[in-house]
């Protein structure tokens, strides 16, 4: 037992000296394919994270309601702080978002953006703060996350239109996710399936990347993934490894 409690402690000096204590909880996906591969078993509470979109509008649409799931899962007030208001409150609810919950800031720029999320983050007892930009620096988001450590207010930056084929900007971001619109599971019947994204985890700290092909929140926030939308190459690899 002595020598269980000594190699935790080590590991715990590690993560703290690499960056990835858990100085507050995790939100987990509830999805074991995404949680083992996030320090903690789910998304840090009290850290910066970014959500990435795309140029098409179905991408970022994914993104929003993927970012909306993660936020029904918690409780208390959302700020979410735009340049201008173009938010679509009933699709936030289909996620489990109660538009009730949501409060709109409305900036005018990227820069005022930012400026409202760090003054937002300074308030514990939020469940989330939400910032919409094109781009941001890497000053902005050490700030950023410097902000959400002290409060234990988790903050996620949503980089709307983003390129994919840009190159990534340096971020203090503890993740950086990229969601794309995925094809539905075909039905055999004139209907429509429940929504798939294609989901990037581009950059985790002290873990790996990885992407999977998911099924769309659900009315509460939650997320799926079969057996058959596991990602093969990933799958693969973990055999590999295995053998």
């Amino acid at each position: 037992m002595r020598h269980t409690n000594i190699i935790a402690e080590l590991r715990a000096r590690i993560a703290e000296v690499e960056g990835v204590a858990a100085r507050h909880a995790v939100l987990p996906f509830g999805v074991d394919a995404l949680d083992r591969h996030l320090p903690g078993g789910g998304l840090a509470a009290g850290a910066l994270h970014e959500i990435l979109g795309s140029p098409d509008l179905a991408d970022d649409a994914s993104a929003t309601i993927f970012l909306a799931g993660i936020l029904a899962r918690t409780e208390g007030p959302v700020f979410w702080c735009l340049r201008w208001r173009d938010l679509f409150a009933p699709a936030l609810h289909l996620a489990g978002l109660h538009p009730d919950r949501v409060i709109h800031v409305e900036a005018g720029s990227d820069t005022n953006v930012l400026l409202a999320m760090e003054e937002c983050l300074r308030h514990p007892g939020v469940a989330g703060v939400v910032g919409e930009v094109t781009k941001y620096s890497t000053t902005a988001s050490k700030r950023l996350q410097l902000a959400a450590e002290a409060s234990g207010v988790t903050a996620f930056v949503f980089r709307r239109a983003s390129n994919p084929d840009a190159i990534a900007d340096g971020t203090a971001a503890v993740t950086r996710w990229r969601i794309g619109a995925a094809p539905s599971e075909a039905l055999g019947i004139p209907s429509l399936g429940r929504p798939r994204w294609q989901v990037a985890l581009e950059r985790v700290r002290g873990g790996e990347s990885r992407n999977w092909i998911v099924e769309g929140c659900d009315a509460q926030g939650r997320i799926g993934l079969s057996a058959a939308l596991v990602d093969r190459p990933a799958a693969a690899e973990d055999r590999q490894r295995a053998a």
